[in-house]
């Protein structure tokens, strides 16, 4: 994996234990329920990315219509990188988030985040670093 690829995963692996961090949090403070839809919404961008780095460098896929964020998810669907269908409802939340202007979409989907989403995300960082660690041994 290249150097911008690796910093992206580390990126991803420090966004998500901040966010896991959701967890043991009030989430009836409304700054603690914006922070981590901003965190969830940043995270999951990460994650998708890392999908298309590790889709595109380890497994030479390369048929993505746009590299778009569903896209990606469909080819890490199907190289196994991911192994539901929650990730596309992830997707939506994600986008949902970005018109957020009074906290009422964070709200609504807070408990999904953290007892649902969190735990998918935390899934995927482990099957990522399988791959990568497979890969390292291949280059040797």
């Amino acid at each position: 994996m290249d150097e911008k690829c690796r910093k992206r995963f580390d990126s991803y692996k420090k966004s998500l234990a901040s966010l896991a961090e959701a967890r043991a949090r009030d989430m009836s403070d409304s700054f603690v329920l914006s922070g981590t839809g901003a965190k969830f919404s940043i995270t999951f961008d990460l994650a998708w990315k890392v999908m298309k780095d590790i889709l595109v460098q380890h497994y030479a896929i390369i048929d993505f219509v746009a590299g778009s964020p569903r896209d990606v998810l469909r080819a890490a669907f199907r190289a196994k990188l991911i192994d539901d269908e929650i990730w596309m409802e992830m997707l939506k939340v994600c986008n949902q988030l970005a018109h957020d202007y009074d906290g009422q979409i964070v709200e609504k989907y807070c408990e999904d985040i953290v007892k649902v989403y969190i735990g998918r995300l935390e899934d995927f960082r482990d099957v990522a670093e399988a791959v990568l660690a497979d890969a390292a041994q291949d280059d040797f």
